[in-house]
């Protein structure tokens, strides 16, 4: 049996669908019915593949809903930059297309950020929210810049030699004292790019985009989870959501930027009991 901390390869029903014109790969991995449907949204540039460290720790009996989102993996990239506001719509259209009225959602980093822009635009169609390893945009506390620059280029999605030099920098926690620990989960979950011109449009799709202002109107039931050794996104952008968002519970866990699949064993558990669990909603 394969450990949840180790890479594991494929994702369960992929499929392709077009939506407004959109071409976009998915993969559902049905469940049994326990608990909503969980949405993933990933980080900046990654495929949809990425989330199965995750997903096999989560358990099969929770339905999950992942996208190559435009201009990453293998969906192309549109021939315009979408915002935030028209990703959020894209994703509302795709759960309108693929018969799913309300689901929970979980982003990742720059996916988080996208999390909040749905959950916030779409609150009826958001029933419970995790965010992992992200931040309110632009207005936050940043990471080191040795950190953001690489960031700047989808290198690392083309050159495993980058990847393996910068990874300990880029991502700390346990790829600080493992460095091949990111090449490896590359190469096991078939880390790809979609291309430079897609990397370009999702960084503008972020750009300048905050959700400071309004994060208090939030009222679904949040999960933030942060890593305490994070250079991306330092872990005080957590607990600076976790006071912004009414009805929010912080957790800081002793991994870096990608804790979610070096931490899987640990935070899948955290995170199933948070998606079952009865919570009332703030009034």
């Amino acid at each position: 049996m394969t450990s949840p901390n180790q890479p594991t390869s494929g994702a369960e029903g992929i499929r392709w669908i077009n939506v407004d014109g959109q071409p976009l790969r998915m993969a559902i991995q049905a469940g049994d019915g326990t608990g909503w449907p969980l949405l993933l949204l990933n980080g900046i540039g990654a495929n949809l593949e990425v989330f199965q460290p995750f997903i096999d720790a989560l358990g099969s009996d929770i339905e999950t809903i992942r996208a190559d989102l435009p201009g990453a993996g293998k969906s192309p990239a549109p021939g315009r930059p979408y915002r935030f506001s028209g990703l959020a719509h894209l994703l509302a259209r795709t759960l309108n297309q693929l018969g799913y009225p309300t689901v929970d959602v979980l982003g990742i980093s720059w996916g988080g950020g996208l999390a909040q822009e749905f959950a916030h635009r779409y609150a009826d169609r958001c029933r419970r929210l995790v965010l992992v390893s992200t931040g309110t945009g632009a207005l936050m506390i940043p990471g080191r810049p040795s950190a953001l620059l690489p960031l700047l280029s989808p290198r690392r999605y083309l050159d495993p030699s980058y990847m393996a030099s910068i990874a300990a920098q880029l991502y700390g926690g346990r790829i600080r004292a493992d460095p091949d620990l990111a090449r490896r989960f590359g190469d096991e979950l078939g880390l790809r790019s979609g291309g430079a011109r897609g990397y370009y449009w999702q960084l503008l799709a972020s750009a300048g985009w905050t959700s400071i202002h309004w994060l208090h109107e939030l009222h679904q039931p949040t999960l933030i989870l942060s890593g305490r050794d994070d250079p991306i996104v330092p872990w005080v952008n957590g607990r600076i959501m976790a006071r912004l968002i009414r009805n929010s519970r912080l957790h800081v866990f002793d991994d870096g930027h990608l804790g979610l699949l070096t931490s899987a064993a640990e935070l899948a558990p955290i995170i199933r009991e948070f998606l079952l669990q009865e919570m009332d909603v703030a009034a």
